[in-house]
């Protein structure tokens, strides 16, 4: 007995639009069904806005049943002009190589591939697509399109319409590859639902009207939720960009702190959506949440799931002992290890100091750059704001030595409520 993933994937708010719920919700129940997403291997890394529809392939797998996941190298060639308002750049063969294997290494997180027989199967569209010839996207594919309703979409028609603007033949010709993906994974892997974002309806029709016309085979789809903020931003952009689920682009404490600053009227909606706990918890964790929202305690939940499923327990753990320091829950400097420190000193201001001990504890901070000047050290002393490595000074003739250096490189010192500064010994 299999279980009905769209229902579950419906209570946790992946499914916005369904060709045919009844249908599908039968097929789940009945038989192991094959679903797949695509992802455009446009960078090196997924994206917070990618995590939708991966986290709706692991919902599946986990009801028993079979997701690929589709790395688009073929199409990515190409560029998927939906929701685009100019043309893309074009991407080299070589570039496109080198986004898809980072890719590879991100869905270990959420997928199983050697799991039996609904084993997660990762497969590359330019296998297929750089094989077939023009004549036949033209004879096989194009004479199943009308030019009529390819020109109604937005996208194309917005682009059309605007004198600044225009659309390549390249780009709107993109929908035939992707409904030929839809057409070659039902025929060689009897894939039968293709899952995406909103702005992908129109292409995710069009792959199920051609397994049609080219088979007589019924296939469904299914899009998902495009996130916006209150504020009408795409939902996982920050002012530094796109939140990336590579570390080296987007370490793991700013992706922690990402979640930690998610909105409260949002924040029931992504528990479901980003985690793998239960309905039941999730309720659970907002009840507790709704009756002291001020601690946040909700999003500092979802903080820690997301950042274990993307980086790791042990990751998670150690951005959330450092996202206490950095925001009061506690203050214990000397306690920490030198890989804390370490990711302490990328996310706080920092200054250089030499190593010629004894030194006044006002000459080095503001020679290093924690306070304008020695008369604003003093300031801070004497008002009770300065913590060097978690002890508040009181004495401003205070001096460092070689014992208060934490890690053999560090002074640690709050200035005031919520300013950090690193003093980094050369």
């Amino acid at each position: 007995m299999f279980s009905d993933a769209l229902k579950v994937l419906r209570e946790r708010g992946h499914v916005e639009w369904c060709s045919n719920d009844e249908a599908l919700g039968e097929l789940f129940r009945s038989e192991m069904v094959t679903a797949y997403v695509g992802f455009d291997p446009t960078a090196d890394s997924l994206h917070v806005g990618h995590l939708i529809p991966i986290m709706a392939l692991s919902w599946i797998q986990r009801c028993g049943h079979r997701p690929i996941p589709l790395a688009g190298m073929g199409t990515g060639l190409i560029g998927d002009p939906s929701g685009k308002s100019k043309e893309r750049n074009l991407l080299t063969i070589e570039k496109v190589k080198q986004n898809v294997e980072g890719v590879k290494k991100q869905l270990t997180s959420f997928l199983d591939f050697d799991c039996g027989d609904n084993s997660a199967v990762l497969i590359n569209n330019y296998d297929w697509l750089s094989e077939l010839t023009f004549l036949e996207v033209l004879r096989d594919v194009g004479k199943h399109f009308s030019i009529n309703a390819m020109v109604s979409r937005e996208y194309v028609r917005s682009r059309l319409e605007d004198p600044e603007k225009s659309i390549s033949y390249t780009e709107f010709s993109y929908v035939l590859l992707q409904a030929y993906d839809f057409l070659h994974l039902y025929k060689n892997y009897g894939c039968k639902l293709q899952m995406g974002g909103n702005d992908q309806q129109g292409n995710i029709i069009s792959g199920v009207d051609l397994v049609r016309k080219k088979t007589g085979g019924e296939v469904f789809g299914a899009t998902q939720p495009l996130l916006l903020t209150s504020s009408g931003t795409k939902f996982g952009k920050t002012e530094e960009g796109a939140v990336w689920l590579d570390p080296a682009r987007t370490s793991p404490y700013k992706f922690y702190q990402f979640w930690v600053n998610v909105e409260d009227q949002s924040v029931e909606k992504l528990l479901k959506l980003f985690t793998f706990l239960s309905i039941e918890e999730v309720s659970g964790i907002m009840k507790l949440h709704n009756q002291s929202p001020h601690f946040r305690e909700a999003q500092r939940r979802l903080a820690y799931e997301v950042t274990t499923i993307v980086h790791g327990a042990k990751s998670a753990e150690t951005v959330k002992k450092a996202s206490g320091i950095l925001f009061g829950d506690s203050f214990e400097p000397k306690e920490l290890s030198a890989d804390m420190l370490d990711i302490l000193a990328d996310e706080v201001p920092t200054g250089p100091a030499s190593r010629n001990f004894p030194v006044p504890l006002v000459d080095l901070l503001a020679t290093a750059g924690a306070c304008s000047s020695k008369s604003e050290v003093r300031r801070l002393i004497k008002g009770g704001g300065l913590y060097i490595n978690g002890d508040r000074i009181e004495d401003d003739a205070r001096e460092v030595s070689e014992n208060d250096v934490l890690a053999q490189r560090y002074i640690f010192a709050r200035l005031g409520k919520k300013r950090f500064f690193m003093v980094l010994f050369q």
